[in-house]
């Protein structure tokens, strides 16, 4: 029956190029991808400039806009940065009512991927806060932090061995160097609290590298004055110049130097990623550290560091004696966001059940945490990803709103808002529908369509239900793509979202390149044939899934494309759920079936608040308490499920 149908829709629709297509397309993706939009980052006004593009461009394909209040817009609220308030004080107290009271911006900064709070507490010195089973080291293990303030170094031990045990290929960072690394481990242990210092070693380390710096800069320029010729006064002039100011900074870097090595405070902002903790974290210097060191343990932090240096040995202990009242003031920085939805009612028996037709719009914006493209503040205009299957969402549109007949099922188009923060558009829509979840039969996702190569075509989803494969199979002969099928319903686009619902879905991409995520990413880079062979064979998909008599049977798919981070850790199963603003907790919106989470009894909807003996405040701590594991253990995990506490035990797979 199956092929049959292939057959008969073949024939009444042809694969060839319906006329002025690529115009329109290459129309949209140059407004979509232009400079103006600022690159569609959550909390640009280019962002919202594409939400009325794409509004603009659904209302005038003949959809249905006004299905959300009103309007196509489905808003909700995110938190998209934060800003330091007021106030914020440190005070180290001592023995005997000593106490020296920090200055903000000259003794400390407020760490913004910290929190707000008024608190005091026992310091305790927990050296790099690293807990590494493989290296024979922990910070950590040993040391009651439960209500205690830690001060946590940063970097690693014996940096200036290069085959050291923290040492990373091609001169890079060991994750354990990491702050949200350090972080974790301190919050899982139960400190309430954190004062970051620098290392004395990558103090020393730039001070030599600045005054070598310097050093060269005189050579350089007394070479240049050397080569002058007194007869060229305008250039012979500028050489004078330029080599008195060279000695003039090596002068000024050996003066500051004698007072010892630079020791920089973070700016506030740093670091900061979207994965902030609830307790506060403050950054201070070694003069302020130093201080009560030396009073209660008689050393220093360079003291502390080189013994750890010397034994490989962790030298974290409490600090005797000594307290901190500290205060941090951080608001968050709110931005309204929306999808875009645009509606093509059903006509007939099966009118009430929706097929869902998926592009997000969103992207990195002018670069930031989402960049590949390192310190890069140029417009990352995203004509690939996601503009492509934007413009494509459109095409589809103006093709199915034209049509004289009404589809039998309802065809509801989403421009989804927040995907590269983690899917949070989709999930919000999953979470609050506009029609029911339970009477969507089906979705199709568009993310990153704009780059056929050597017509190799990837799509996801194919054994989400029975007559994908063979429906995907057909089609692609037709066009004589060289397809890639990968089953499974997860992976990181918005389809994700709808699989999780237990809805059928298919996901349309041409790969990754190497403007993935970078300013390169733009329109004269994008196959437009490509990208109209691609929607041209998704809108026969979407037309005979629309007047099939039977909805597509849902399949459970056993192994999952991976959404989260890749690595070394034990196989969980669990999928992030981005969207959960200001839980205190991993939520997760599924488990992958089959998984240790489903096995274990995990469920979408659960906050993960404890894994084992550390304590879980986001995915970054449930990641790296995950690594302490391997597949087989068997772990203690605690959830809140419905507001009350819920302890599981969870058996481990290995990595995948």
């Amino acid at each position: 029956m199956l092929l049959a149908l292939v057959t008969a829709t073949a024939a009444a629709w042809p694969a060839k190029a319906v006329p002025g297509t690529q115009d329109r397309l290459k129309t949209d993706l140059q407004y979509l991808s232009s400079d103006k939009l600022e690159g569609r980052g959550v909390g640009t006004k280019g962002l919202n400039l594409a939400a009325d593009y794409i509004r603009n461009q659904f209302r005038r394909a003949g959809l249905d806009v006004k299905r959300v209040d009103g309007d196509a817009f489905q808003k909700f609220n995110l938190v998209t940065d934060v800003k330091l308030a007021a106030p914020n004080s440190v005070k180290l107290v001592g023995p005997k009512g000593a106490s020296i009271d920090l200055k903000v911006g000259t003794d400390f900064e407020v760490c913004a991927f910290g929190g707000s709070g008024k608190i005091s507490g026992e310091l305790v010195f927990l050296g790099y806060a690293i807990d590494a089973s493989e290296a024979h080291y922990s910070d950590i293990k040993g040391v009651d932090l439960k209500g205690k303030i830690a001060v946590i170094m940063r970097r690693t031990p014996l940096q200036s061995d290069a085959s050291g045990p923290f040492a990373a290929p091609h001169g890079g960072i060991s994750r354990h160097a990491a702050l949200r690394s350090k972080v974790s481990n301190a919050f899982g242990a139960g400190a309430k609290a954190i004062l970051f210092v620098n290392d004395p070693y990558s103090n020393r380390h730039n001070a030599e590298q600045a005054l070598s710096r310097a050093k060269d800069a005189v050579v350089t320029a007394a070479v240049a004055f050397n080569d002058a010729k007194p007869s060229d006064q305008k250039t012979f002039a500028e050489a004078r110049r330029r080599l008195k100011a060279s000695v003039e900074r090596l002068e000024g870097v050996r003066t500051s130097q004698k007072q010892g090595p630079a020791d920089p405070l973070m700016k506030f902002g740093y670091g900061r990623s979207g994965n902030s903790r609830n307790i506060p974290i403050i950054h201070v210097t070694h003069k302020a550290i130093d201080q009560v060191l030396k009073a209660a343990l008689k050393t220093s932090l360079s003291g502390l560091e080189a013994a750890i240096d010397k034994d490989f040995r962790a030298k974290s202990q409490v600090i005797p004696g000594w307290t901190v009242q500290l205060q941090t003031s951080i608001e968050t920085v709110r931005t309204e966001v929306k999808n875009v939805i645009g509606v093509i009612e059903g006509k007939g028996p099966q009118a009430d059940e929706t097929i869902v037709i998926g592009a997000h719009y969103d992207h990195v914006g002018l670069g930031g945490p989402g960049s590949l493209a390192p310190g890069s503040k140029e417009v990352h205009n995203g004509a690939d990803d996601n503009a492509s299957g934007t413009v494509s969402l459109i095409e589809l549109a103006r093709r199915l709103g034209g049509r004289k007949e009404k589809p039998a099922r309802r065809l509801v188009f989403i421009a989804f808002t927040a995907e590269e923060l983690g899917l949070i558009g989709s999930a919000r829509y999953v979470k609050e529908p506009v029609f029911p979840i339970d009477k969507t039969v089906a979705m199709f996702n568009m993310d990153m369509v704009g780059r056929l190569r050597n017509n190799r075509l990837i799509v996801y989803g194919t054994g989400t239900a029975p007559r994908w494969k063979k429906l995907i199979q057909a089609k692609g002969k037709q066009r004589e793509f060289a397809l890639s099928l990968k089953p499974s319903g997860f992976g990181p686009s918005d389809h994700s979202s709808f699989y999780g619902k237990k809805i059928p879905v298919l996901h349309f991409f041409t790969g990754t390149h190497s403007d993935y995520h970078r300013p390169g990413d733009d329109w004269p880079k994008v196959n437009l044939a490509g990208m109209e062979q691609i929607l041209s064979m998704l809108e026969e998909i979407i037309i005979e899934t629309a007047s099939e008599k039977a909805r597509p049977k849902y399949i459970e798919i056993k192994s999952q494309a991976q959404v989260a981070r890749t690595g070394s850790r034990p196989y969980v199963g669990s999928i992030p759920d981005f969207g959960s603003d200001g839980k205190k907790g991993y939520a997760i919106s599924g488990v992958s079936p089959g998984s240790p989470a489903q096995k274990a009894g995990l469920k979408g909807g659960d906050l993960i608040v404890q894994f084992g003996s550390a304590k879980i405040g986001g995915l970054d701590d449930f990641d790296l308490a995950l690594r302490k594991y391997k597949g087989g253990d068997v772990v203690n995990v605690t959830v809140i499920r419905g507001g009350k506490r819920k302890a599981l035990k969870i058996t481990l797979a290995k990595p995948r």
